[in-house]
């Protein structure tokens, strides 16, 4: 089976979009799929306004039509809902061909961040773009809660993992630093509310890793904080290793890897009760959830590090990618069966919530 999966947000960008879709890449040949992405690589780019360093896909419907063409794939997956997404859509809507999409920022309220644009106007805008989707991919029930609750339909189950291998407890320190050390990790933007968290009474140390537009804003503003910049693989998994406490203050993610990364690391999370945070540590002793992030920090420090492993134990990669592939697969075995009937009844529900690992092609 042959798999285009159509994301607008890939590398350079590091993120939880493009650390999912490259964990789905990597396992598609255990799963029988030849994979390929779609990506704004090759296509003239332009920065994201008030965000440069995300380059967006200057492409026409013809060229992405041309790219969908020669690969020739069976199935097309929607990552992302930026202008490959779209053109992608408008190709498949145009050769009538059915495809999956995944929800994977909570965009309305990203955007109220930033600008004042209504809620319902946004998710007006992504009902839109997800109608004619055979299925909508998204990571916990509370996302799918709150996209049904705003008139989504055809919604699955697609959880995402972390890697045990990289993210697991240390004995030796990397940080030289006054403890207690409360570290926050993720894109240093407005939305992910990192102002929350530095400008919280703590003792020790407070470290961020990433980078993003509101960098220097933050180190101009909270001087005494330890900005580390973006890191990744065995750097990132020590840092996380050698912190006592792991800070999300974030309000908007639909999920949060770095959640479970922490928690793999043995690192005690302090997050406030929303969604994402709500959903990872769900009757887990590995996180405090509170309204009051101090509060929440500091009884964090008084959790068992070995909670965290624990629960990270449960969320692995191969799950997550047994759900992906066999919810594309019953979509294209659907849309080959009766290209109306069978997609509406994938789309209803049927089958939509099976896990079970399916290797050979179709």
């Amino acid at each position: 089976m042959r798999v285009l999966i159509a994301t607008d947000a890939w590398r350079p960008q590091i993120n939880g979009v493009v650390r999912s879709l490259e964990r789905m890449f990597e396992a598609a040949p255990d799963f029988g799929v030849t994979a390929q992405m779609l990506t704004p690589e090759g296509f003239r780019q332009v920065g994201l306004p008030s965000y440069p360093d995300i380059r967006i896909a200057l492409a026409s419907q013809q060229q992405v039509a041309k790219r969908i063409a020669e690969f020739g794939p069976d199935h097309i997956h929607i990552a992302t809902e930026g202008p490959i997404g779209w053109l992608a859509r408008a190709a498949c809507l145009a050769q009538k061909r059915s495809f999956t999409t995944s929800y994977h920022t909570r965009f309305p309220q990203y955007v109220a961040a930033r600008w004042p644009i209504p809620e319902s106007w946004s998710y007006r805008f992504l009902r839109r773009f997800h109608a004619p989707a055979a299925g909508v991919m998204v990571s916990t029930a509370t996302v799918e809660a709150e996209l049904r609750e705003h008139g989504f339909e055809r919604i699955l189950r697609w959880g995402r993992g972390v890697d045990l291998s990289l993210f697991h407890p240390r004995s030796a320190s990397v940080l030289d630093l006054p403890r207690p050390i409360f570290l926050s990790v993720g894109r240093v933007a407005v939305e992910k509310n990192l102002a929350a968290f530095l400008s919280l009474r703590l003792p020790g140390s407070k470290v961020v890793v990433g980078d993003g537009p509101a960098l220097g804003d933050l180190k101009r503003a909270f001087p005494e904080a330890h900005f580390l910049g973006a890191r990744e693989g065995e750097e990132l998994a020590a840092i996380y290793a050698s912190s006592d406490v792991f800070v999300f203050p974030s309000l908007t993610d639909t999920f949060g890897i770095v959640l479970l990364e922490a928690a793999a690391s043995g690192l005690p999370v302090a997050a406030f009760p929303v969604q994402g945070p709500s959903d990872v540590f769900a009757g887990s002793n590995a996180a405090v959830l509170h309204e009051d992030l101090r509060q929440a920090a500091l009884s964090a420090l008084r959790l068992p590090r070995e909670a965290g492993p624990q629960l990270a134990a449960r969320h692995s990669w191969q799950s997550s990618a047994e759900q992906f592939y066999g919810h594309i697969r019953r979509a294209a075995q659907a849309a080959r069966q009766a290209p109306v009937q069978s997609v509406t009844a994938f789309a209803s529900g049927r089958g939509a919530e099976g896990n079970g690992r399916a290797r050979s092609p179709a």
